[in-house]
Order: structure tokens, then C-alpha cells, then sequence
């Protein structure tokens, strides 16, 4: 028995060239990364541009108002990976006792008391002040230009609308005003602008060149060079950096913090089912600012593989290959009944000891990536399915014990169920709830009914189809039938830089447009507890355990490959099968990319309702019949997610040797490309 040979056919060739490479999850986010280089640009200039693309032709997907966490080397430091940290904290008044008496059981999947301060902005401006070398201007044209000269909308961009159509026009008359002009959800393909975040942008462009004179920091606001943005933009400077930073200031404390502090006054609808306000102040968005950090890393089969630390999920990543890595090849091939079976168990044990010991706050994790503790989480793979929760015991410390729940009804005034007030069934009780992630099978059911309302992909052809109207936010359902996702950008040079980054949040389903800058909050604060004692408890100027988790791969103290995924809970499962795939199977990136994937959903999910699946695992039909029923003989709760419905990858590679740089895309839903010569 030898390790499955890769499949010779690929949708689409690995690029390869020498002068440098973009992949993402949609063509003009890398068509407009590509032009940078092609200009003289250097990666990060090109990430950067090619994010705030992302943002308007993806905004069901990820938006201004949510976050992003990004991982980076320089070609000055090339064995030094860095982390780039654009994760924003819990509100100073966001605190587990405001929620309950809120009537809340947990923090809401849609609506502002989800968000978490806006981060993303402020992260990308950071690495294009520190690592980029253009300004401001020439890297948001191609956004401004998105934006107001218009883009054509994705066919999920309209299905979302769509889905959310009575919500908006019921509840959030803004996000209606925005989407749907005239009462009517535009159609796919059809032209969309976004002049409110053009203008936006364009004041912070203004600000940015204001502060080289000292003069009015926004002077479509008429903001006083005395104001306190004046004041700091004015004394900045004529420098690049200087200016990038008078930029987010006013982000941070000008016009943009105002709009959103006023605006979310109002009580609104959220995925309770019921309304409240929102508790974010002008204090919470002047007091942060984005980041950076050395990465934690592991080997695995002589290469180090870079990811965030325990705040996100990343480092869980590092945990499955640390158990895996005491197996023989034959037991990590994910194209067999035994590697697959491997790989889900190992992925089980990783992710439990993500939900009792990862969070903003003091994690053991020399001790979980040891290999005393490794080895004694190997030692739990059976020949069957785990159906149950298995966290590892740390010396001197208690696990988090999340509830477990297979389904869950929100509780509203009156003490009804949110079923009983028409909120929705079980949970899928709100439209717009949520991010991308897979949202669990209620108990006893392999998948959500369909019916007319909600949009997916088919799961042969990736094409929209119908999808459950109950069944909640534009996500990847339980047969892995797509309704959105996160997003990704991985950008190489031809001097040697290399950055892969995951934006999301803040799509348009998350909580209501805010009408003068053409965007809305984030939701990440549903990542966290509202019970005592957990790592990733909610707490005033805590981030929450966001899922965002790109990564970057070295080998002899050189990056050779960057990759992500959008995908929630499941952006690291996929991400294993890749390495594990281009690493031990010696498949090329777009042959990794391409072949089956799956996943577990034996974990408690970290969206809005936060149920499992005990023992459930997602299957693409590829995986083959005799694969899948061995899965099912070994215990595993088998969905089929049909043949090209898991997985949202991209990746840009390096050699350092022959200096060839490559670059690869998924072709799921025929959206994500690649791009380079």
C-alpha cells in the first residue's frame, strides 16, 4: 500500500514565473494585487490593495467593519516569520452581565452587541506603513474605483440579499436602503457601486495628504486642523508613514468612529430574535491599534510551518500535525479510509483542547505543542469514531467545559423559545446571523432540508442554487453546499517578501449598513463565552478566539509556501489536508487543492448557536464510496457534501533554490484565481 498519487488532471495549472505571484478568492482582488507589482510595487503594497478590493466585491464575505489576521516575511528577514494582529477586542462595556440582562444566552451571531472593535483598516494601513512602500492614494484607487464605478455582483452576493431581503426591509431599513435600491435585490452580473465607502475612502486619503500641510485632517467633514485627528494629523509630518498614519487616526477617532458610535445608538434587530443597542464608544475605537508579533511555530517533516498565536485558533493547526506526525505515511493519507479516519480523530483532540484552553489570556501552549503531550493525545486514536468531547488535561489547570448542545432555540421575553415568536427553528433562527463557518445538522438530521430563499452552490457545479431559508447566514452548510464564506490573499515578490492573510467579518449580513460611510460592524464577540471561567470568556478589551488563521511555510529559514482558507472552524482542518498532501504526499499546489477534502463537526462551532455534531464528519463525494463507507463502518456520522463543495484555498509558493515562484487557486464556485509571471 503506498500513499494515493496525486490526480495528473488539475481545473487549473500551478503557476510558476520569477517575478511574482498573486492567488485570492476572487479575480479582481488579484488582478488589482497583480497590477501593483506589475507597477513596481512590492507584495505587501499588493496584499494591500488587492484587501481593499476584497472588501467591495466581496461583502458578503468580509467587509471595512470586521478583521483580519495576516502572517508575513521580509525578504531583510526571511527566517523571522511575523504575525500581523487586525483582531479588534470586546468594547469596554461589553461585559457578560450587560448581555444577560439583556436576556441573552449568548453573545448574538448578528447585530452591534456581536462586534468587536473594527480592526481590519487599521491592520492593513500598518503593513502598508511598515512594509510597503507606496502611498496611500494609488494603493485604494482600485477600491474607489470598485466602488464607484461599480463591479459586477457575484451570483452570492444577490442570494444573500435575497436571503435577507424581509430582515433588511423589516428591521434594518439602512442595509435595505443599501442593497436593495428601489425595493429590488439586483441581480448577478448585474453593475453595483458603493458610493459611500468611495467617499470614505477618499476622506482618508484626505486626511492622509492633509497632514503633509498641517491642514484640515477631513475636509469633506470640515474637521479644524485643531481637533484632536487634526491636531495628530497636522503635527505628523511630510513622511509616507506619517500620512498613512494621519489616515488612521481619522479612521480611529475621526469621522469614521463618530459615524459608527452615533449610529449604533439606535436599538436594532439581532439573531436573538429580539433588539438591543450597541455598547461601543468613541473610547473603544481610538483605543486600539493593529499589531505585529513574532509567529509560533512547529516542525513538521523538516519544514516549520508559522501560525498566530493561541488568541485565534491557529495554533491548533500545530497541535494536528504534532499528533500526527508519530504516524507512518499510510495513516496521513487523506485519500484512504485509515488517513482520513487519522486525520478527523487527530483533528477531534486538536480542536477540543482549542475550545478548554485557546482565548486572549495565559495559554499553556509550550506545554499542548510538546512532545510528552503530543504523543499522549496520539494515544486516544482508536479504530472507531470518538463521539465525544475529549480535551487534554494541562498540570495545575481545570478545562473549559463549553455547553454542548445539538440544538439550540434561543430564549426571548415572555420566556418562549425563539421558535415559539417566529424568530425561526431551532438554529437557524435568524437570516442574517453569522460568518462563514458550517453550520451542524440538527439532531437526528444528516443535513438541512432545501427550500426556496436562501443561496448556495450546487455540489456538483458550485453554481447558486436554492438553499434552507431557515438555515440562518450565508455559509457552508452541513452537506458543504456553499452560502458564503471568509476571504484570502497570498501575495509573493520577486525580492522575496511573502504574506498570507485571511480577511472577514463585517459582511453585509452582519448587523445594518451605517448610511454615511457604506459599511456595517463585525460580529466576532459571538466567539466568545458568556459563562465564567473559559479562556475565551467575554471580557471588556479582550479579542475574541477569532477563527482567522492563515499561514505561511519555511524550510531552511526561507518562506516557500504561503496558504489560507475562508471556512471558519474548518480553515485549519483544510489547511492540514494541503500540507499533508504537498509535504508528505509530494502533490503540487493546485493537485493539493483539488483533491477531496474534509472535515470534522464533532467540535462545539464558534458561530452563533455554537452546537456540534457529536461523531459528524463532512465528506466530499470524491472521497469515494468504498472511503466513505469504511468512515461510516468506523463510527463516523457521514454527510455527503457532493463532489466540489469543501475547501476555499489558495496559495503562492517560493523556491529558493531555483528562484521559481508559484501560485495556485480553488476551484470551487469558480471564484478564486490565481495570477503571475
Amino acid at each position: 500500500m503506498t500513499y494515493t498519487p496525486a490526480n495528473s488532471f488539475t481545473t487549473r495549472p500551478t503557476l510558476q514565473g520569477t517575478f511574482g505571484m498573486t492567488a485570492s478568492t476572487h479575480w479582481l482582488a488579484t488582478a488589482s494585487a497583480q497590477a501593483v507589482l506589475e507597477r513596481g510595487g512590492n507584495a505587501f503594497d499588493a496584499a494591500v490593495a488587492g484587501a481593499f478590493v476584497l472588501h467591495v466585491v466581496e461583502p458578503h464575505l468580509n467587509g471595512p467593519g470586521g478583521d483580519m489576521t495576516g502572517i508575513f516575511a521580509t525578504a531583510e528577514h526571511p527566517d523571522a516569520p511575523i504575525v500581523l494582529m487586525g483582531q479588534g477586542p470586546a468594547p469596554a462595556a461589553a461585559t457578560p452581565e450587560h448581555y444577560l440582562a439583556e436576556g441573552l444566552e449568548l453573545v448574538p451571531g448578528a447585530g452591534a452587541l456581536a462586534a468587536a472593535v473594527p480592526a481590519a483598516v487599521d491592520a492593513w494601513l500598518l503593513l502598508l506603513r511598515d512594509h510597503g512602500t507606496w502611498e496611500l492614494e494609488p494603493v485604494l484607487e482600485f477600491a474607489i474605483g470598485y466602488a464607484r464605478r461599480g463591479h459586477p455582483m457575484l451570483p452570492r452576493v444577490s442570494a444573500t440579499i435575497a436571503a435577507v431581503a424581509d430582515l433588511f426591509t423589516e428591521h434594518w431599513p439602512s442595509s435595505a436602503e443599501r442593497w436593495m435600491p428601489g425595493g429590488r435585490v439586483p441581480a448577478a452580473g448585474e453593475l453595483v457601486t458603493n458610493e459611500a465607502w468611495a467617499r470614505t475612502l477618499e476622506r482618508l486619503v484626505a486626511a492622509a495628504a492633509a497632514s503633509a500641510a498641517g491642514g484640515s485632517a477631513d475636509p469633506a467633514a470640515g474637521t479644524p486642523a485643531g481637533s484632536a485627528a487634526g491636531a495628530a494629523a497636522g503635527a505628523a509630518g511630510g513622511s509616507r508613514e506619517a500620512r498613512i498614519d494621519a489616515a488612521r487616526t481619522e479612521w480611529s477617532e475621526g469621522f469614521v468612529a463618530r459615524a459608527i458610535v452615533d449610529f449604533i445608538q439606535a436599538p436594532h434587530r439581532h439573531s436573538s430574535g429580539t433588539d438591543h443597542a450597541g455598547v461601543m464608544t468613541g473610547q473603544d475605537l481610538a483605543g486600539f491599534a493593529a499589531s505585529v508579533e513574532p509567529a509560533v511555530t512547529a516542525t513538521f517533516h523538516g519544514f516549520t510551518i508559522a501560525k498566530t498565536g493561541a488568541w485565534g485558533q491557529g495554533p491548533a493547526l500545530l497541535q494536528m500535525l504534532a499528533i500526527l506526525d508519530g504516524f507512518d505515511d499510510l495513516h496521513l493519507d487523506p485519500s484512504t479510509a485509515l488517513g482520513a479516519h487519522t486525520i478527523l480523530e487527530a483533528e477531534k483532540l486538536a480542536l477540543a483542547d482549542r475550545e478548554a484552553w485557546y482565548g486572549d489570556a495565559d495559554v499553556p501552549l509550550d506545554y499542548l505543542l510538546s512532545a510528552e503531550y503530543s504523543a499522549e493525545r496520539r494515544a486516544l486514536i482508536a479504530e472507531t469514531a470518538s463521539h465525544e468531547f475529549r480535551p487534554g488535561t494541562v498540570p495545575g489547570r481545570e478545562p473549559f467545559l463549553p455547553p454542548l448542545r445539538t440544538e439550540y432555540a434561543p430564549p426571548v421575553p415572555g420566556g418562549h423559545s425563539a421558535d415559539a415568536v417566529g424568530a425561526g427553528a431551532g438554529n437557524r433562527a435568524f437570516a442574517g446571523v453569522g460568518e462563514p463557518t458550517v453550520a451542524p445538522p440538527r439532531a437526528g438530521e444528516p443535513a438541512a432540508p432545501t427550500t426556496a430563499g436562501e443561496a448556495t452552490a450546487s455540489r456538483d457545479t458550485g453554481e447558486p442554487m436554492a438553499a434552507p431559508r431557515d438555515a440562518g447566514e450565508p455559509t457552508v452548510a452541513p452537506t458543504g453546499e456553499t452560502r458564503g464564506d471568509t476571504c484570502h490573499i497570498d501575495v509573493v515578490d520577486r525580492w522575496g517578501n511573502m504574506v498570507s492573510a485571511t480577511p472577514s467579518g463585517g459582511w453585509l449580513q452582519s448587523s445594518p449598513t451605517i448610511p454615511e460611510l457604506g459599511f456595517c460592524l463585525g460580529t466576532r464577540l459571538q466567539m466568545t463565552w458568556l459563562e465564567a471561567g473559559a479562556p475565551s470568556t467575554l471580557a471588556p478589551g479582550k479579542r475574541p478566539r477569532t477563527t482567522l488563521t492563515p499561514t505561511l511555510v519555511l524550510r531552511d529559514g526561507k518562506p516557500v509556501a504561503a496558504v489560507g482558507s475562508p471556512g471558519g472552524d474548518q480553515q485549519d482542518q483544510w489547511q492540514l489536508l494541503y500540507l499533508l498532501r504537498t509535504i508528505v504526499g509530494g502533490y503540487s499546489p493546485q493537485q493539493a487543492i483539488d483533491a477531496p477534502a474534509f472535515h470534522t463537526t464533532s467540535i462545539p462551532e464558534s458561530f452563533w448557536p455554537r452546537t456540534w455534531t457529536p461523531g459528524g464528519a463532512v465528506v466530499e463525494d470524491r472521497l469515494g464510496d468504498d472511503v466513505i463507507a469504511d468512515l461510516e463502518r468506523r463510527g463516523h456520522r457521514v454527510t455527503r457534501a457532493g463532489d466540489w463543495s469543501l475547501g476555499r484555498l489558495s496559495a503562492v509558493t517560493s523556491d529558493p533554490h531555483t528562484g521559481l515562484l508559484g501560485a495556485a487557486a480553488n476551484p470551487r464556485g469558480a471564484q478564486g484565481y490565481a495570477a503571475g509571471r
